[in-house]
């Protein structure tokens, strides 16, 4: 299991939300933590053993381009800035993930990849459901990455659709990209780089399409995810690692 190196450091924090000493009646309470959900789709628990904030990741990561509205999308412009006031906030101690996501773009998946492999903040990645596509980046760029048995995940090369100029720019173009995704697996899972690129490029397990779906337990035994686990052990884990971890703060 990768981890990341906890230093205590001197920094000034601006905290963006609500303060854990607070104490706010429970009707507001609950009017705080609706808006919350309905902004970010993140709950943040008060009566907790260890305070952490609850993210979920679902439906179709939005990118630069809007979907349709019939479209259940999560929308980058709205977790990066969550995970910055995340980040900076003393009071949470840890951030769990869920995700339950077909995919969608991919720089606004790498990107959103990219912060949470960037915290401080201890994350433990829960896959419900799927985590396909882009969502395995975003999978296991936390701390700790689990899934449930019943759960999938599809790894594919880049993919578009529409028109597409068949030049050698554009095949260089998509092998950069895929270079990219490519790389920070490597980099946040123990899978192989053969063995990814075996996945992707397998014919014979799609009909019209190239790539491999796992279950949750294939999943693990290729190094892609660290364990099997449900949200009882997802928090657990959270909580080891915040109890376990050195000061975010001097």
């Amino acid at each position: 299991m990768h981890s990341k190196n906890f230093q205590p450091c001197e920094r000034s924090v601006s905290v963006t939300t609500q303060n854990h000493e607070a104490s706010p009646s429970g009707s507001e309470e609950q009017l705080d933590q609706a808006k919350i959900i309905e902004e970010t789709g993140g709950v943040r628990p008060q009566n907790a053993r260890h305070l952490i904030h609850c993210l979920s990741v679902i439906g179709q990561i939005e990118g630069h381009s809007n979907l349709p509205e019939d479209t259940k999308t999560t929308k980058y412009e709205h977790i990066l800035p969550a995970l910055v006031a995340i980040e900076q906030d003393r009071s949470i101690e840890g951030l769990l993930i869920l995700l339950n996501t077909m995919g969608g773009d991919v720089e606004a998946g790498l990107a959103i990849a990219e912060m949470i492999a960037g915290m401080r903040t201890p994350t433990v990645s829960l896959v419900l459901g799927g985590g396909h596509s882009i969502g395995i980046p975003l999978a296991v760029s936390a701390d700790l990455s689990m899934i449930v048995p019943s759960a999938s995940m599809t790894v594919h090369p880049v993919r578009t659709s529409g028109l597409v100029l068949g030049v050698p720019q554009t095949t260089r173009y998509f092998e950069k990209i895929q270079e990219r995704i490519t790389g920070f697996l490597l980099r946040h899972s123990h899978v192989t780089e053969g063995g990814l690129r075996q996945m992707m490029m397998n014919t014979q397990e799609m009909a019209t399409d190239m790539g491999t779906v796992l279950s949750g337990k294939e999943a693990v035994a290729c190094g892609l995810i660290d364990r099997i686990g449900s949200l009882h052990e997802a928090i657990e884990a959270l909580y080891h690692q915040i109890e376990t971890q050195e000061p975010r703060y001097c």
